[in-house]
């Protein structure tokens, strides 16, 4: 489906893209991606794809099928609306609504976060927590704290065929898109959404928690890379002035959410592993003394467990 309609007719309409004469297709995405790469964007060739085949409405495939098809000037139009948009900074997952995550295509509205590849670490230790247990062919029940989009709920429900999760959320908003990312992807049978501050109105007996609070201290927010900055939930990023406050809140329910020995993972930004674990030792946690680590080596996964 096209992202934007044609909002003129044909007649007497350009046939430039960028200033560059488009004949087809493939001369539309080259025709960006030198316009993507001159701006200094890091994956010129990825988002010029990703915005023509969204703009046409084609897939990876359909588009290189159709490389040598003429483009009309109505759809260079569209097209030439989503580069500007991508070339002020708006993330590509924004402009076409949607971003995969652990293999699952998921909407993405702004009232949630863009699903990071870094936080595919947390589903992946988490799984890891549940097979230490036995857990995985069991009916586990389980909960994700600050869920948004509902990528590490529903990630977690894809490779646990039994299991129910409830995603929590202050943000209503989030909640809903949430839910429909469940419904899209046949899971909303397995999974609740309650709207609570992490895990305030949750009863106990969890056999795994998990959460991606926000963890940026309020006056670093300003520096952030443009993208998330201008275009993520406010909401979403400020942890506070010193990025804790997620994680204290967290740690006061930890105790009674959890069932005796069950695991409690929660993701951290740069530099902050150490003190999250001791905030949670210091409220009667156990933690893992060597934190899960991302692809670029940095410590972005705490395990905690409640003591029986």
């Amino acid at each position: 489906m096209r992202s934007c309609l044609p909002h003129k007719s044909d007649d007497g309409a350009t046939t430039t893209l960028r200033g560059r004469e488009v004949t087809s297709i493939a001369a539309a995405r080259r025709s960006l991606a030198q316009a993507f790469r001159a701006a200094g964007l890091d994956a010129p060739a990825l988002d010029a794809r990703l915005l023509v085949g969204h703009a046409l409405g084609l897939d990876h495939a359909a588009l290189a099928a159709a490389a040598e098809r003429p483009v009309a000037p109505a759809e260079i139009a569209c097209i030439e609306a989503l580069a500007t948009r991508r070339l002020v900074g708006e993330p590509v997952a924004r402009i076409v609504g949607m971003k995969e995550f652990w293999g699952l295509p998921l909407l993405v509205t702004p009232a949630v976060l863009v699903p990071r590849p870094d936080s595919e670490t947390l589903v992946a230790a988490a799984l890891t927590a549940l097979d230490a247990r036995k857990a995985r062919a069991r009916a586990v029940r389980f909960a994700d704290l600050g869920t948004g989009s509902g990528a590490l709920l529903l990630a977690l429900l894809s490779e646990l065929p039994h299991a129910y999760g409830v995603g929590t959320d202050r943000d209503r908003c989030a909640l809903a898109a949430a839910r429909a990312n469940a419904e899209r992807l046949g899971l909303a049978a397995r999974a609740g959404f309650v709207s609570s501050d992490y895990g305030t109105a949750l009863t106990g007996g969890f056999e795994l928690v998990i959460a991606n609070p926000p963890y940026v201290c309020t006056r670093d927010i300003e520096s952030l890379a443009p993208e998330v900055r201008n275009f993520d939930p406010r909401g979403a990023l400020d942890g506070g002035p010193d990025g804790l406050a997620a994680y204290r809140a967290i740690a006061a329910d930890a105790g009674r959410m959890l069932a005796p020995a069950a695991p409690l993972l929660v993701e951290v930004g740069k530099g902050q592993s150490r003190v999250v674990s001791d905030l949670f030792e210091r409220a009667g946690l156990a933690v893992e003394s060597a934190p899960q680590r991302d692809l670029a080596g940095i410590a972005r996964v705490i395990t905690a467990r409640r003591l029986v």
